[in-house]
């Protein structure tokens, strides 16, 4: 054989394997993309769920359907595809329309009174639209990293006021316009009461962060990383 000859087969061989190389390559791009938006059929509320209702009642009312989640979005949540394993427990707490079910929102009936305060901790409740609370997502066992936008020295500023809390229970949803006296001609926006878990010193902050600014909250998972040390954002470094 002559060396041109393995000079020529070297080349197939090496295109070969770079072919092959190629190929799996996108196949493994196309395999993380799908798993990023890999999806999940997840119950939520289509109504307000007052506290003490049954799910089976619930389902019965047709307060509850199947909707499609990122399965990412939904990582650590107990959200239930069905209503077999909590049908006779009641909502220890008001559900909001839109919020996915979780199992860890249904308890027995004599639970309905306790909100599951950790030890230790205060339980303080504040106001968003849906934007606010990721679109519903936020619900109970929620881990969220809380925003604050407010005025200071005379330009409003963007920051983390808290970067890391949870949710205990979610209140009834509320429809309120941005202007009551345009309220014949302005869009209605959902609002609900979520509540959180803090120590005296955050509760503080919140309190006068709610009455003197504008909050905002980021739904966290295991690995997101949020630091409270950042300057803030205003219009004079939004770009930078």
């Amino acid at each position: 054989m002559g060396r041109r000859t393995l000079l020529l087969l070297a080349a197939l061989v090496v295109a070969a394997l770079g072919t092959t190389g190629v190929f799996l390559y996108v196949n493994g791009i196309n395999q993380r993309a799908e798993a990023d938006y890999d999806l999940v059929e997840v119950l939520v509320a289509t109504t307000p769920i007052a506290a003490g209702t049954t799910a089976q009642a619930a389902q019965d009312a047709a307060a509850l359907d199947l909707r499609s989640f990122l399965r990412k979005s939904l990582e650590g949540l107990p959200a239930l595809s069905d209503i077999s394993g909590i049908a006779d427990k009641v909502a220890l707490a008001p559900i909001a329309a839109g919020e996915p079910i979780l199992a860890t929102q249904f308890g027995d009936s004599g639970e309905t009174t306790s909100l599951p305060i950790p030890e230790g901790k205060l339980a303080v409740s504040v106001q968003l639209g849906d934007p606010a609370r990721v679109a519903g997502f936020v619900g109970p066992s929620s881990e969220v990293a809380v925003f604050l936008t407010t005025e200071a020295a005379g330009a409003e500023t963007t920051r983390v006021l808290l970067p890391r809390v949870s949710v205990i229970a979610a209140g009834t949803t509320t429809v309120v316009t941005p202007d009551a006296a345009a309220a014949a001609s302005a869009e209605v926006l959902p609002k609900a009461l979520l509540t959180l878990a803090v120590d005296q010193r955050d509760a503080q902050r919140l309190v006068y962060a709610s009455q003197h600014g504008q909050l905002y909250f980021a739904l966290l998972d295991k690995n997101s990383e949020v630091s409270d040390t950042e300057p803030g954002t205003t219009a004079d470094n939004l770009f930078d």
